[in-house]
């Protein structure tokens, strides 16, 4: 027997023991590839074993012996364990992925599909939910929303369909999994492979020194610059690079990922997965996949959607032509009247309208955000307002040395969750920032109550040999969006898991996020942490008050390229007929009624549009702007009150961070804040005042601007 064998032997699959950890956390130390497989597929044919019991008991359905299967598992470490180890798997798939695990996921997607579809299209058992539906008695307000989301869960999976219409929607779901795991895995692949590799000083004319510092590296024996399409490296160089040639190469590289001929183009892809969804919804009876999805969203249909959009057009738009206008117009104070702004080029010289109008730079204030001290603020917030507080374990394991763990705890002491903090971006970590939890939270029958294991996963600045991790203030926004996701995790207190934390509609998901972002210009809050890393002195009032009166430069801007964004989402997703025109055309069409720019003719968004694609926000992507109304509306009543105020924390804790999915979300917003939201407050936090262009007027604004 090799070594290789006895080591094998000896090993055993920390899946199928008991953690021995604090908190019973994920032993990341122990796992090996190998575990992953194994204990997935045990997982499986001990849920199947689960289902059996249920579909095969004799007694009449109750919600108890048939409705609770899906949560009172989670009780119980042995039919547990398909739930733990997925979770695991998918989590290390976007944080800390190699090819071993690549071509894994390959091979189990479409195993846990067929698991899924199995479940879903049980008749058996949804005879049974069924059953439940309709003669269940008294029910209290969760038990009821469990029904109801099981019961529509599975005729929204086809429990309804005949026996060919099922065969069919196993085929299209499991086609569907194969392809958005494959658009991931592109997309890594691509974005990875592309650097910009610099030898000469006089080629880093402009560049911050925290760029240099980070890009800077010793390749046989000479000294070179290596810039990436990460999002650290990628925007200070288009931002602060003086040469324009430089610009184009990364802009066309990161405009044009997954467009390539090779295998890594996404273009067939995104058009099947556009077309397989619209058979799901189809065949399901919807016109649209769009109609589909939005059955389970706030919004409720595209007509609510499309006003949404056209509300924030009508209202952003003309101050939006206004802004690329003046940035226009400083390129050419700089280059001459004949200068053409190419794609490349707004984000240098919008840099440059923002230090002409508010002498504000994102490398004047990096000195002043240490992420060591920018962690502490963020935990001191959520300290003043709930009275949390956070201890790090050093013992908890994690999955890759930047991974820290802190214990959490209630402000009467108690234990409330575990926080996983990954903030740098390395070779096989996704782009982006996101929230994600090893652990759901649910109280289980004798009482006892589960809290989560959370993480929050970014791609912060790093730090470099001569420095410390200082971010812009941009990053400590997606800090806070992102720790706001974490407390909605952290937060829960619901009987079954699948309602609590995160579990919420897709347009409510994120208020709990873009609630946190309004910290990030109060005064009172960043006096708290920032304080430069050298002198250890405060940031100043000025610099501050800067901050406070840029925080809308270019937001009409941004907020037409959010709706960009969606109208392109919802373009795909509210087709009745299959896509065949071509992707890029097709997607320049849909962006046209908020263009503000020139288009590079073969730059495509869609081949790199994880959300909508990979991500769960297909026909879901106006969310974004869905809770940003919301997070105005609810911020507006901490301003009222005091940004502090601890009565109104834990009523916003109350009534939405720790309720879950367990009611409508409508419901919980309004017991928060007493009505509806609306669009007023976001208009005035945006210094928007609705106003509307003439023909000539908008017109002559696109001649100056494009």
């Amino acid at each position: 027997m090799t070594k290789n064998e006895v080591e094998k032997q000896k090993h055993q699959n920390p899946f199928f023991l008991p953690y021995g950890t604090p908190h019973l956390t994920v032993p990341f130390n122990l796992i090996s590839a190998q575990d992953y497989e194994e204990a997935i597929l045990e997982g499986i044919r001990r849920e199947d074993e689960e289902i059996e019991r249920i579909i095969n008991n004799p007694e009449s359905p109750t919600f108890d012996n048939t409705l609770d299967w899906e949560d009172k598992s989670k009780g119980d470490h042995y039919y547990d364990l398909l739930n733990r180890v997925s979770t695991v798997f998918s989590c290390m798939l976007s944080a800390e992925t190699n090819d071993q695990l690549e071509a894994l996921a390959q091979k189990l997607s479409p195993i846990l599909t067929k698991h899924a579809n199995d479940i879903s299209l049980n008749q058996k058992l949804f005879e049974r939910i069924k059953y439940v539906h309709d003669h269940h008695g008294t029910l209290t307000p969760e038990e009821s929303m469990l029904l109801d989301k099981s019961y529509e869960g599975f005729v929204r999976s086809g429990a309804l369909l005949d026996d060919d219409g099922k065969n069919h929607l196993r085929e299209l779901t499991e086609q569907c999994g194969l392809l958005t795991l494959q658009f991931s895995q592109n997309l890594l692949k691509e974005n990875k492979a592309f650097s910009l590799n610099l030898t000469d000083s006089e080629e880093l004319d402009g560049l911050p020194q925290s760029s240099l510092d980070a890009a800077e590296h010793i390749e046989q024996g000479k000294k070179v610059w290596t810039f990436t399409l990460d999002y650290p490296s990628y925007s200070p160089f288009m931002t602060y690079s003086t040469r324009r040639d430089l610009r184009e190469k990364m802009y066309r590289a990161k405009n044009t990922v997954c467009t390539h001929n090779n295998k890594e183009n996404n273009i067939e892809i995104c058009r099947q997965l556009v077309n397989k969804r619209l058979q799901i919804a189809q065949l399901l009876g919807y016109p649209t996949y769009a109609d589909y999805v939005l059955k389970e969203r706030m919004a409720g249909n595209t007509k609510t959607v499309y006003k949404l959009f056209d509300d924030l057009i009508k209202a952003y738009k003309p101050t939006a032509l206004q802004e690329v206008a003046e940035v226009n117009s400083i390129a050419q104070e700089e280059e001459g009247p004949d200068f053409k702004m190419e794609p490349w080029d707004f984000s240098y010289y919008s840099h440059q309208l923002q230090m002409k109008k508010y002498h504000l730079d994102a490398e004047m204030l990096r000195p002043y955000f240490e992420l060591s001290k920018v962690i502490k603020g963020v935990f001191s917030l959520a300290t003043r307002l709930y009275g949390i507080t956070f201890k790090y374990n050093p013992n908890i394991p994690v999955y890759h040395p930047d991974v820290k763990a802190y214990e959490v705890y209630d402000k009467d002491g108690s234990y409330l969750a575990v926080l996983y903090t990954d903030f740098h971006p390395r070779k096989g970590k996704k782009e982006g920032a996101w929230m994600t939890e090893f652990q759901e939270q649910w109280i289980e029958k004798d009482g006892k109550n589960i809290r989560p294991h959370v993480s929050i996963v970014m791609n912060l600045t790093k730090p470099t040999t001569r420095k410390p991790a200082l971010l812009t203030w941009s990053e400590v926004q997606t800090f806070l969006h992102e720790f706001g996701h974490a407390l909605h995790g952290m937060f829960a207190n619901t009987r079954f898991s699948s309602l609590s934390g995160t579990n919420v509609w897709w347009d409510f998901v994120e208020l709990p996020s873009q609630f946190m972002e309004n910290f990030a210009v109060e005064k009172d809050f960043l006096q708290t942490f920032a304080f430069h890393y050298k002198t250890k002195e405060p940031i100043p009032d000025e610099l501050i008050d800067r901050i406070v009166k840029s925080r809308n430069f270019l937001m009409a801007y941004s907020c037409m390229r959010q709706v960009s964004f969606g109208l392109l989402d919802m373009a795909y997703y509210t087709r009745t007929a299959p896509l065949t025109e071509d992707l890029i055309a097709f997607e320049q069409k849909s962006q046209a009624p908020v263009k503000l720019l020139q288009v590079l003719p073969e730059s495509c968004m869609t081949v790199q549009f994880s959300h909508i694609m990979s991500g769960g926000y297909a026909a879901s992507y106006y969310s974004y702007k869905w809770a940003e109304v919301l997070d105005a509306d609810a911020f507006s009543v901490f301003k009222k009150n005091g940004i502090f105020d601890r009565a109104t924390a834990q009523r916003f804790r109350d009534c939405i961070l720790s309720k879950g999915g367990t009611e409508h979300p409508m419901t919980l917003y309004k017991r928060f804040r007493g009505q509806e939201p609306t669009i007023d407050a976001l208009l005035e936090r945006n210094g928007i005042k609705h106003q509307k262009l003439s023909k000539n007027q908008e017109n002559d604004a696109r001649r100056k601007t494009i």
